[in-house]
């Protein structure tokens, strides 16, 4: 009995003991978050678009681009400056814009290097789209293992066209070279009669408050089959600086002239066929047939490059009958000297004139 009774009484005990632990604990409340205050992205894109009537001039190197809104020209972010949806890296050298050190908004980068191939010029190793100056006359940018170049020295201007010996010359403590004009040199006996000429035409230009300003013929793009001249020119009823394109063909591609040099020869400065034939472009015919002469080759290092030539209206006639005009250089002269471009030279491109004048008629 009694040890029924002691269990009895204890299992009273742990009752008891239970139902006030039960009636004595408080309520669980519930947990509360610090609500997260609004977060505003900013817009660096605003339409409708509100762009200059001029699109901004770039330094030399920087590209112009279409701004990240598709709006406007702008000039793109370089490496390390800041970018964001509207402000673009320089895809052009490779960069793109790093959002990483902005978490968790991603809104403001900074532009840095893609992976690419770098570029080795001179012994120096670049980058890719890392800019750099070879010398004070050409700024150069890596871009995937290619080197582009523009030339910083384009204030110079050569001279009239009645100038017969045009040439550059070193100035002193400048870097670019200066046209001047040499009357010493060959060439004298034309030379009045083309000033009186120039003269008159600019005088007949001064009473229409004009006056009349053309560039030489820049020398043929390509070196054999055909290419493109340019030339700047106001020669027109509005006076405005136009340019202006011709069709040339230096020498043919198909031909090996080395095989007409006569024996004991290094040199063949005039090329011609033997009959001749109708131009075509674009599967046009020319309505006259041609005979044009050609500059030569040489087995040595010197190259044949003209001399003497003028400017032809060529009229094409088209399989539909429409018909178009193509200005077109006629080579009457070559000379072959050693005022060759270098093909490694990747500046040469960029040279706008040849070292020794041409005469155009």
């Amino acid at each position: 009995m009694s040890w029924l009774l002691l269990w009895l009484l204890t299992a009273a005990g742990l009752q008891q003991a239970y139902s006030l632990n039960s009636t004595a604990t408080p309520p669980s409340t519930a947990i509360t978050w610090p609500t997260a205050e609004p977060y505003n992205r900013t817009r660096y894109c605003k339409w409708p678009c509100e762009c200059p009537i001029a699109p901004p001039k770039c330094p030399p190197g920087v590209s112009l681009l279409m701004d990240g809104c598709d709006c406007c020209k702008t000039c793109a972010r370089q490496v390390g400056e800041v970018c964001n949806e509207a402000d673009t890296c320089d895809y052009h050298k490779g960069l793109y814009c790093d959002y990483s050190s902005d978490k968790p908004r991603y809104e403001k980068g900074v532009c840095a290097y893609m992976v690419g191939t770098g570029c080795e010029h001179d012994g120096v190793i670049y980058r890719n789209g890392q800019s750099f100056k070879p010398n004070c006359k050409y700024q150069c940018v890596c871009v995937n293992g290619a080197i582009g170049c523009v030339a910083l020295c384009t204030e110079s201007q050569p001279p009239r066209v009645w100038c017969q010996s045009p040439r550059r010359v070193k100035v002193r403590g400048q870097c670019c070279e200066q046209w001047i004009c040499d009357e010493t040199k060959r060439g004298r006996k034309t030379a009045p009669r083309r000033a009186v000429e120039a003269f008159s035409a600019q005088t007949k230009s001064w009473h229409k408050n004009c006056i009349s300003q053309t560039t030489s013929w820049s020398p043929c793009s390509k070196s054999c089959g055909r290419g493109l001249s340019m030339r700047i020119s106001n020669a027109n009823e509005q006076c405005e600086m136009i340019k202006e394109s011709r069709l040339c063909n230096l020498r043919p591609c198909e031909v090996d002239i080395t095989k007409h040099i006569k024996p004991g020869k290094k040199c063949l400065n005039i090329y011609r066929e033997d009959l001749p034939s109708n131009l075509t472009i674009s599967g046009c015919t020319s309505r006259k047939s041609y005979r044009p002469k050609y500059c030569g080759v040489c087995t040595d290092e010197r190259c044949c490059i003209p001399y003497k030539s003028k400017t032809i209206d060529v009229e094409f006639q088209c399989p539909n009958r429409s018909g178009f005009t193509w200005k077109m250089l006629w080579i009457q002269a070559c000379f072959c000297n050693l005022s060759c471009k270098n093909p490694n030279d990747i500046f040469a491109e960029l040279e706008s004139y040849y070292g020794y004048p041409e005469v155009t008629d």
